[in-house]
């Protein structure tokens, strides 16, 4: 037996939002004796399951899913911890001789499990505020221009208008008082012991925006949306706010004046909505 074949394999199921990674991942667990872990940064809160497309109890089938409800809505998440909490489930697996399915909503999880993770400062919420305060006063595209005088390379990989990945970076930057792209050139441990395969979906792009539109329409319908708003939207919001700074996520608060507001759901079912869905959830899982 060689090396590679005594290397157990690892499965991370890649594609854009609603092109089927989380029925493919239960089915290989069904053929191949599996087990799925979630890769996605909103799937790992408790509660928020509106726009989170979080598999059912029927969908999954009986398969066990893992790093899905773990964090509260006080608790922020972090590429670090969602790295730290998937070697502990693949130590796991490992040992009772599952096989590791990975579903990937959010790439740069996945980036971090793989290749490791530089050893970044903690963050400050104190200078975090001052650089948002300074986005508010000076404009767009003014965050993106502070990194691109402190790292450009960092710069020309983030989007002018993610705010989050922005104030993170320049954070970084200030901190260490050197450009992040040098910081990640260093010190990263990748992820051993496991062979990756990967499985990229890539459905029409037609057909995938309509089951995009069709999974926004049944998430909206749901009875429970104002209620669920009211309880979980709103502290998230609070107390995880850079979930609520996902473009999934964002303008779905920007379209509900407040929790109770009866014009939600209408607000919410425009095509515009379903169109900004549509293009910046297939971006944003890329």
């Amino acid at each position: 037996m060689n090396l590679e074949q005594a290397t157990p394999p690892l499965i991370a199921v890649i594609g854009p939002t609603a092109s089927g990674k989380s029925s493919l991942g239960v089915w290989l667990a069904e053929q191949l004796g599996g087990e799925v872990v979630a890769c996605d940064s909103t799937q790992r809160y408790r509660g928020f399951d509106i726009g989170t497309a979080k598999p059912t109890a029927g969908e999954r089938r009986g398969i066990p899913h893992h790093l899905i409800d773990v964090l509260g809505p006080e608790e922020a998440a972090t590429a670090g911890g969602y790295r730290q909490t998937a070697l502990a489930v693949l130590a796991d697996l490992r040992r009772r001789g599952r096989l590791p399915i990975f579903t990937v909503g959010t790439g740069l999880y996945l980036r971090a499990l793989l290749e490791g993770l530089a050893d970044v400062p903690q963050r400050s919420e104190q200078l975090r505020e001052r650089l948002r305060l300074s986005a508010r006063e000076h404009g767009p595209g003014h965050l993106h221009r502070i990194l691109r005088r402190l790292d450009a390379q960092a710069a020309q990989k983030i989007s002018a208008a993610d705010e989050q990945k922005l104030v993170r970076a320049i954070e970084v930057c200030l901190i260490i008082k050197k450009p992040l792209t040098e910081l990640h050139r260093s010190g990263r441990a990748p992820l051993q012991g496991w062979r990756v395969l990967k499985i990229g979906l890539a459905p029409d792009r037609e057909a995938l925006y309509a089951r995009i539109h069709a999974r926004t329409d049944a998430m909206l319908e749901r009875r429970s949306i104002l209620s669920a708003t009211a309880n979980c939207v709103q502290p998230c919001k609070a107390a995880a706010q850079w979930t609520m700074q996902s473009p999934r996520f964002s303008n779905l608060l920007a379209a509900t004046p407040s929790a109770s507001s009866l014009g939600f759901a209408g607000n919410l079912q425009c095509t515009g909505f379903k169109d900004l869905v549509t293009t910046r959830s297939c971006k944003e899982t890329l």
